[in-house]
């Protein structure tokens, strides 16, 4: 029987993620996750590709607030829906949408932590930014992720990994939002649709790997795996695979230990 082993939401774009008992879906994903992203003085999106430094961000929610911390810095708490005016183009990849900028404190935040002049914006619930032509239909939007709104992945296919490296990783480097337990390693390959606490999801496509899984998701240190191991024997048409991206349809709630019901 395959079950649910893990939940993460990831509040604030390439910052660390929250690991949940429970996980609220909503019409973008999971409620709270990629709502936030620190942006560059042209509105375009910094991560950890560019920004490995945003991997030691500490993240909490709770009482309508967003609670950060970096190393070095103090506390930054701030109301989970800011007032700092009118919505302003931000972009994404190819995606330019609009954003809440959350104001001068947390820019002046984030500029300290990473050395360059930056700001914190959150995507309003007005929004609108759907996942990739390719792989939706009129409902699926994403919030600040990559392309689609889940990452799943199996503790079997992590498991498979750490066997062949010399040192074993844990899971946050691969940044899911459901982690699955029961089935055989990659598995999730073959998962066309399936079902989890009442809300049906479809595997798009398989998730290519990028340079943000070899960074230390603790001390935000860059080495060279998993991506050469994984390259040796996870690489299709040139892209390290590893994880599948999902869209949904409908809402509710998943636990841990729910049953993945298979189609």
């Amino acid at each position: 029987m395959v079950t649910v082993s893990g939940l993460f939401i990831y509040p604030v774009k390439s910052c660390r993620g929250i690991a949940l008992d429970f996980a609220t879906v909503g019409d973008r994903g999971f409620v709270g996750d990629r709502e936030w992203m620190v942006v560059d003085g042209d509105g375009r999106f910094l991560s950890q590709r560019t920004v490995p430094a945003l991997a030691r961000v500490e993240v909490a929610l709770g009482g309508g607030w967003l609670r950060l911390h970096g190393p070095g810095l103090p506390f930054l708490d701030l109301p989970v829906v800011p007032d700092q005016g009118a919505p302003r183009p931000v972009s994404i990849w190819n995606d330019t949408c609009l954003a809440e900028s959350a104001g001068p404190r947390a820019a002046r935040w984030f500029s300290d932590l990473i050395g360059i002049s930056c700001e914190l914006v959150r995507m309003p619930e007005t929004t609108v930014r759907p996942v990739s032509s390719k792989h939706r239909g009129a409902q699926h939007r994403v919030g600040f992720a990559d392309g689609y709104p889940f990452l799943l992945l199996s503790e079997a296919s992590l498991d498979s990994l750490n066997q062949r490296l010399d040192r074993p990783l844990p899971m946050d480097r691969f940044r899911p939002n459901i982690v699955v337990a029961g089935c055989a390693a990659h598995a999730e390959d073959g998962w066309a649709r399936f079902r989890i606490g009442g809300v049906c999801f479809q595997a798009v496509k398989p998730c290519a790997r990028c340079v943000v899984t070899t960074i230390d998701q603790r001390t935000g240190e860059r080495g060279s795996e998993p991506l050469r191991t994984l390259a040796g024997y996870r690489l299709v048409d040139g892209k390290v695979l590893f994880g599948q991206n999902l869209v949904h349809e409908g809402r509710g709630t998943i636990r841990l230990g729910d049953v993945v019901e298979i189609r």
